[in-house]
């Protein structure tokens, strides 16, 4: 997906823009997929598992808040636990509903959701936070409140990289200015580290692990050379187990400088 990118100075984040991530949009992006092919493919997925397995014991009590196609949802529940997902792309939650029945997704708004305080062990939230372009504080509200004292966000969102920091500082991207022409395409921003942080501790998380992801992705979506980019790509979109390793490997060499997503873990203390 090609996006224009430009450098909001004011907050420290790329404003990123293309087509409105609404649930039209969502319905419409999902609807190419084979539905129950795509989630009964992710049993395990390392990224989700792993990290819930080190902080919470099977059976605990988990919501994916904008789980899409839900497949994060099956690989947890294949993995033992107790879990819920919602997402606010009806159509999608619907086509989910009849190929999956016994996945536990619903359709909600992870602003306002419909669950008890403490109602949660656990709350996966993989690239949602940065598609609000008002902010996300009414989320980290709900975040906070349904999940259980000691209980665990995991949370992932685009971020300024050391690249995308190095950039901005030479004035590689183009200067955000607001306007109703650019807000109607509004996709996503990637984040500043220290504010997303920051907003959580302010809400009563503790930070309790950090780390730069997708290495490779946040590397080939920067670089400016055309040939290099089209080989990374190419090596990206790869399927064969050869080309998924070492793609896995750059990846990870690469994360700590051009990583585009931040992993971050929080417990709640308050």
């Amino acid at each position: 997906m090609f996006m224009e990118q430009y450098f909001d100075i004011k907050e420290n984040r790329l404003v990123c823009i293309n087509k409105k991530a609404g649930s039209k949009f969502w319905d419409s992006h999902w609807d190419q997929y084979d539905v129950a092919r795509m989630i009964k493919a992710s049993s395990f997925n390392r990224l989700v598992v792993v990290p819930t397995k080190k902080y919470l014991p099977k059976g605990s009590r988990i919501l994916e808040g904008g789980c899409g196609l839900g497949q994060n949802v099956w690989s947890l529940y294949k993995n033992g636990y107790d879990v819920y997902g919602i997402d606010y792309a009806q159509q999608t939650v619907e086509k989910v509903n009849k190929a999956v029945p016994e996945l536990n997704v619903s359709f909600g708004d992870v602003g306002n959701l419909d669950f008890k305080d403490h109602f949660f062990d656990g709350y996966w939230s993989l690239g949602v936070i940065e598609h609000f372009y008002q902010g996300y504080d009414d989320i980290a509200n709900e975040m906070k409140r349904v999940i259980k004292l000691g209980g665990y966000l995991f949370l992932t969102f685009p971020c300024m990289s050391v690249l995308r920091k190095k950039r901005a500082k030479k004035g590689m991207y183009k200067r955000w200015e607001e306007s109703k022409m650019l807000m109607s395409g509004f996709y996503q921003f990637c984040l500043s580290v220290d504010s997303v942080e920051s907003h959580f501790k302010s809400k009563g998380f503790k930070l309790v692990q950090s780390k730069s992801i997708g290495g490779l992705k946040g590397f080939k979506d920067e670089i400016e050379f055309k040939f290099l980019k089209n080989q990374l790509q190419r090596l990206f979109d790869s399927h064969h187990i050869a080309g998924s390793a070492l793609a896995w490997g750059i990846g990870k060499v690469l994360a700590p400088f051009a990583g585009h997503a931040q992993f971050m873990v929080f417990k709640s203390m308050e």
